[in-house]
């Protein structure tokens, strides 16, 4: 649930509630990831030393559910809570939930099999396990949006206090039927603070080859005499893999933008299908989508067919691959990132203002401005419009009207360079504004109504939703959805678009000047790019979460799932880096340097996985999963318990009374 939460309505929820900048909140929302695939660090050493896996999932899902409570409430007005320090707390909390859990849950489900025997049954459960996974990301990253949009609550257009409940209700019911199915599970005690042992065996061993003038094969092999044979073989085994881990966190860095710089792109983009508009936070729901579908055609599909050509058989040959699938994604991403810079509008720049002026009066007006020279007449329903005055620094500006029915008074306007100015003429004089002509941070429509007759409400409708404009209201407002909308007392309607702002002057009819262009880039555009990094994270993903299982030692299975998951932290701490140091002003060119960092990497990537060799797992490991299950007959009184020893046969163990 937590993926839906970051993927659809969080950014969203800081640009909108919070009203963060789109940066800020692309720093927030992956300091947050930072956090949840950081906890699992943590989950692993509280499940390791002391709680064991089931412990560790039920109690710190109990934490997660808390946080989305906490959360719901902060977004809700009427509570009266500290909106932004509860928000944040929130936060935390299902940081600390969700990430605490992440490495135990595929680590506890690993616990079900006998390994190598079963080693075929838990690639599968990885893929099911994954597949199950994202089949809720796929329902609540449909639904959340919906709840938060279609829904009001609080006198507002839209409910994410309802959109952050609904998963942490969700989560409760989840705990439910974990712990109901608590007699079907293999649970292992912890084995002791695995952290803390390997933490005293590297620092024995580093400073035995410091002070140690004898010459061993490993360095690690100098604290063998402490910690133990299997200890240390157990950290070298583990060494090698983290090796292989030092590259992946770049891989991350591109994938987490779905849920920040992808849904931003999609905010600037068309999403009306003519029978519905796709909103852009409801893209997200392509990539749990086709990972439904991906996961059993690579199983049974793709894999097998490019092992005939001896190719994708190895884990490491399949993240490789997956890498260089998520560099294009990026690159395709940048280039309609170029074609959507070329539909942005032109805004006021140094050394400039814009200005715009709107005649819904009964007659034509003419206005002079002699310090910007310029004298222009405006016809009813007309509106004169300047993108590129020269004007520098700020200082005050005169303006006079003549019109034939009205008697307007000459005005003194205080001007500031990149700035924007609105002019329009109602029946109580000449009203002026200061501008806005950037898209909406939500990509919703913008509207702002010039009504001659200052003294009239003005109510637009478009089914179940609409929006009432005050008398003498002439700020620029959001509308809750798209669409064509009837207006009250006329019998005309105005459309307006996903990205558009617009000024509606309103007198005995209405005329609508379009000041943003609507988006024009279709969202569907955006599906090659889904289509690759869902491929992308088929390959990289599951098999790195197979791969990390599979060549982790008994003790240290959570850890290493932990350290997996762990580099989706530093790959998002990478995205703070390079969102704060702002390096470009397009986003084309932020994703052009992530394909090409992507590359490198994978580069790098690829020679480690060629000089790894992978490593098998001992007989002695199943023998020990083995003995547990005989210890259990013991106790059920059942007297002659198999043993499967290092050799491979089976014998009948006398001395097990």
């Amino acid at each position: 649930m937590v993926e839906a939460l970051r993927s659809t309505i969080l950014v969203l929820y800081l640009t909108n509630i919070l009203l963060y900048s789109e940066s800020t909140a692309k720093i927030i929302y992956h300091s947050f990831t930072v956090f949840v695939y950081f906890f699992p660090l943590l989950g692993a050493i509280i499940s390791d030393s002391w709680l064991g896996k089931f412990r560790t999932i039920l109690y710190l899902s109990i934490v997660y559910a808390a946080g989305s409570i906490v959360l719901a409430l902060a977004s809700a007005d009427p509570i009266g809570l500290p909106q932004e320090g509860f928000s944040i707390l929130g936060l935390f909390l299902i940081a600390i939930g969700t990430g605490g859990i992440k490495p135990c849950v595929s680590a506890f489900g690993g616990d079900q099999f006998v390994i190598p025997e079963q080693e075929l049954q838990l690639a599968r459960f990885f893929s099911l396990f994954y597949f199950s996974i994202n089949a809720g990301s796929l329902i609540s990253t449909f639904f959340t949006p919906i709840l938060r949009n279609n829904v009001h609550c609080f006198d507002r257009d839209s409910c994410f206090p309802l959109a952050f409940a609904v998963p942490g209700a969700l989560m409760i019911l989840s705990v439910v039927i974990f712990v109901l199915g608590r007699p079907l599970y293999k649970v292992k005690k912890p084995e002791g603070n695995i952290v803390v042992q390997v933490s005293k065996c590297i620092a024995h061993a580093i400073n035995g080859k410091i002070k140690s003038k004898e010459r061993k094969e490993h360095w690690l092999d100098h604290a063998e005499e402490k910690y133990g044979t299997k200890l240390v073989n157990d950290i070298k085994t583990t060494l090698k893999v983290l090796v292989i881990y030092i590259p992946l966190p770049i891989f991350w860095a591109l994938y987490d933008q779905q849920g920040s710089g992808w849904t931003l792109q999609a905010v600037r983009m068309d999403g009306d299908i003519g029978f519905y508009t796709i909103l852009p936070d409801q893209m997200q729901v392509i990539n749990p989508l086709l990972i439904l579908a991906f996961i059993p055609l690579f199983s049974y599909v793709v894999y097998p067919a490019f092992a005939k050509c001896n190719f994708l058989k190895s884990s490491l040959q399949r993240m490789v691959c997956g890498g260089f699938l998520a560099a294009i994604a990026f690159c395709l991403s940048a280039l309609i990132s170029i074609a959507l810079e070329n539909t942005y509008p032109v805004l006021p720049s140094s050394g400039n203002i814009q200005l715009r002026v709107y005649n819904p009066s009964n007659c034509a007006v003419t206005f002079n401005a002699p310090d910007l020279n310029i004298t222009h007449t405006v016809e009813q329903y007309g509106y004169y419009e300047n993108t590129d005055i020269s004007f520098s620094g700020n200082k005050t500006v005169s303006f006079s009207y003549e019109s034939s029915c009205n008697a307007y008074e000459s005005q003194d306007l205080f001007f500031e360079e990149e700035t924007a100015y609105g002019i329009f003429f109602s029946d109580s004089g000449a009203v002026s504004y200061t501008d806005n002509v950037e898209k909406s941070e939500d990509g919703y429509p913008k509207v702002r109504t010039l009504a001659y007759n200052t003294s009239k409400v003005i109510i637009y409708t478009n089914g179940d939703d609409s929006l009432e404009v005050a008398a003498g209201n002439y700020s620029l407002l959001s509308l809750s959805s798209p669409g064509s909308y009837s207006v009250s007392d006329l019998a005309e309607t105005v459309t307006f678009k996903l990205g558009g702002t617009y000024s509606v002057m309103i007198n005995s009819n209405l005329s609508t000047v379009t000041v943003t262009k609507p988006n024009s880039v279709h969202m569907l555009w955006l599906l090659p790019q889904y289509f690759i990094i869902t491929a992308a994270e088929i390959m990289f993903s599951i098999t790195g979460l197979e791969f990390s299982y599979s060549q982790a030692p008994v003790s240290m299975k959570s850890l290493l799932q932990a350290c997996f998951l762990l580099t989706t932290a530093f790959g998002n701490i990478i995205i703070v880096i390079i969102e704060s140091a702002e390096l470009f002003e397009k986003q084309s060119n932020d994703f052009f340097l992530y394909t090409s960092l992507m590359v490198a990497d994978m580069l790098l990537f690829s020679y480690l996985a060629w000089r790894y060799v992978y490593i098998v797992p001992e007989d002695n490991e199943s023998e020990e999963l083995n003995k547990e299950e005989d210890d259990k007959k013991i106790s059920n009184g059942i007297e002659n318990p198999t043993f499967t020893p290092a050799d491979g046969s089976t014998k009948a163990n006398e001395d097990a009374h």
